[in-house]
């Protein structure tokens, strides 16, 4: 399985990850063996967007059109959340 991560591949919450909205931190938070996340707004919607179907471009392109707002920037935001997850190992490239 290759962590190269690039607009073409597809990202997923690995084994044992989830996300879940957690009322008592008022959010959603990423859960993982013995660790929690928690996300911000922005990092929400994007990871509402991960279902392990979806190319990296189609994520981007949803939001942009969600959030009417410039590819370029929610390029940026969207790589640098998966990055930080894959290294975190609570995302993973499937493809």
């Amino acid at each position: 399985m290759s962590q190269r991560l690039d607009d073409n591949a597809v990202v997923r919450l690995p084994r044992g990850v989830r996300m879940r909205e957690d009322k008592a931190r008022g959010g959603w938070v990423l859960l993982a063996p013995e660790r929690i996340f928690q996300l911000d707004e922005i990092a929400h919607a994007i990871m509402a967007n991960v279902d392990g179907t979806r190319r990296v471009s189609e994520i981007i392109d949803a939001l942009a059109v969600d959030f009417d707002a410039e590819r370029d920037r929610i390029r940026h935001d969207v790589l640098a959340l998966f990055h930080a997850l894959i290294d975190r190992g609570v995302l993973e490239v499937i493809s």
